[in-house]
């Protein structure tokens, strides 16, 4: 089916179609980041930002894109990543501290639970509905999980992979930026499905999320692009950005992180220091 909508051609699930652009820009925030990297939507409705050079969660209004608030705690040193739990807590990866480190963002300021040492480059972190942290120490290569605080299992061969994400289903999607694919897997950490065809131009994936309709939506670094994938069909369904580095509408630079809100879209425009917001908007 075929859905009109403001600025853009929605391309649906229907393979075929022409990779055009499947959302339209509305707002972008001020250049004041330091090299955004993920992001996700709080338990509050705001946007929380991992803010690599800044060693910080800089927290944004969702709506305004205004920075509002931060979490800042030395202990998130290089920091990449942050998944909420289901138990309303930030999971955050510090890169530079090879750590796990988790916060109560329902108190303020927010309080530091604990953190976890020993995930070498730590890169990724998903808080998975199971109650299990799936971790990417991408240095060793490792998709490492963990129940409280004790290693319950892990699956190697993803050196330099980068995000993990959650699945409508409860399976688990890893960016493998290094190897230019996609990798889906069960929660015992077994490969499922591999997405590595030419047809998808990866060259560095690095952070992802999936939608409503479970789809996947890639930010694509060294592309400059954002990559719209129905993983059932292995489809490519749309694309935003044109493989150039740049600033404005269906432009980036080197983006990373990617935020999924219903038919909202957050980025981080990584070498643009901001993050933009797209929309799709149906009539």
């Amino acid at each position: 089916m075929i859905l009109k909508v403001v600025g853009v051609l929605y391309l649906g699930s229907a393979p075929g179609w022409a990779q055009g652009p499947f959302a339209s820009f509305e707002r972008a925030s001020e250049a004041v980041l330091d090299d955004p990297h993920d992001l996700a939507i709080g338990p509050d409705g705001r946007l929380y930002v991992a803010d690599k050079f800044a060693n910080r969660i800089t927290i944004l209004d969702a709506d305004s894109l205004e920075i509002v608030d931060a979490i800042e705690d030395a202990a998130l040193f290089g920091v990449h990543d942050i998944s909420f739990g289901p138990d309303g807590r930030a999971y955050i990866a510090a890169t530079g501290a090879s750590a796990l480190v988790v916060f109560d963002v329902q108190t303020d300021p927010a309080e530091l639970i604990f953190g976890l040492r020993g995930f070498p480059r730590t890169e990724g972190a998903l808080a998975h509905s199971n109650g299990t942290v799936y971790v990417m120490a991408s240095g060793v290569g490792a998709l490492i999980a963990v129940a409280g605080t004790e290693v319950t299992g892990q699956a190697g061969g993803f050196f330099g992979a980068h995000d993990v994400a959650e699945g409508l289903d409860g399976s688990i999607w890893v960016a493998d930026n290094n190897a230019q694919r996609l990798v889906q897997l069960n929660t015992d950490l077994e490969v499922i499905k591999v997405l590595d065809d030419a047809k998808f131009g990866f060259i560095g994936p690095r952070y992802l999320d999936v939608d409503d309709f479970g789809r996947l939506v890639v930010a694509d670094q060294d592309a400059h692009r954002i990559l719209l994938i129905d993983p059932e069909t292995e489809t490519l369904l749309g694309v935003l950005g044109d493989g150039t580095p740049g600033i404005g509408p269906n432009k980036f630079d080197d983006p990373e992180g990617v935020a999924v809100n219903a038919n909202t879209y957050y980025f981080s425009d990584s070498n643009n220091n901001r993050i933009v917001k797209y929309v799709v908007v149906t009539n």
